[in-house]
């Protein structure tokens, strides 16, 4: 397993709709570890896979740190898709690992149903609310080229713009290795 460099706001990837996974191969098994390694080394609770350079279409959450959410299994989606959200939203700050030290408040679905293919190529649909549903719902954007900037009003986005060219530039500090070059 290797800790991978992750992308970071500004690189062309993370502004792309990823493409569509054929088949789980020995190289895509290898992808999903490294990962985890990478999100777990950051102290992330998700990661998409264009946030580590790789245009398919792929996610990983594991909230086993969370609070409540001790016992729930890391997982991985594959091509997913929502299929349902409740038009009941909540509104919670959110991070992002492409976007490190910002952090700015985002509404999203309370609720949603989402459908995904696992690593033994079996469709399943799971119900997920609450933090839940919201982390699986910013990692679903990311697969779409959407990051928490698209999903914010444009006041607050204006507010976030010396922030936003910080990190593009590669000004911030963070204990993580990013790309060097906008991908």
């Amino acid at each position: 397993m290797a800790i991978l460099p992750i992308t970071i706001y500004g690189d062309k990837i993370l502004k792309e709709k990823t493409k569509q996974i054929s088949q789980v191969d020995d190289n895509l098994i290898r992808l999903i570890k490294d990962m985890f390694e990478t999100m777990h080394n950051a102290n992330g609770v998700g990661l998409a896979a264009n946030q580590v350079g790789i245009d398919k279409s792929i996610f990983i959450v594991d909230l086993h740190t969370v609070e409540g959410y001790e016992k729930l299994k890391p997982q991985v989606f594959i091509n997913p898709k929502i299929i349902l959200h409740s038009d009941e939203k909540n509104i919670y700050e959110e991070g992002c690992l492409s976007l490190p030290n910002l952090r700015a408040e985002v509404a999203r679905s309370s609720e949603i149903k989402i459908q995904y293919i696992d690593t033994d190529e079996n469709i399943n649909e799971i119900d997920a609310d609450d933090f839940f549903a919201r982390v699986i719902l910013h990692e679903y954007d990311h697969l779409l080229g959407k990051m928490i900037p698209d999903r914010v009003e444009d006041e607050i986005k204006k507010l976030l713009k010396y922030e936003l060219a910080s990190i593009r530039e590669r000004k911030v500090k963070i204990d993580y290795p990013i790309t060097n070059r906008k991908l």
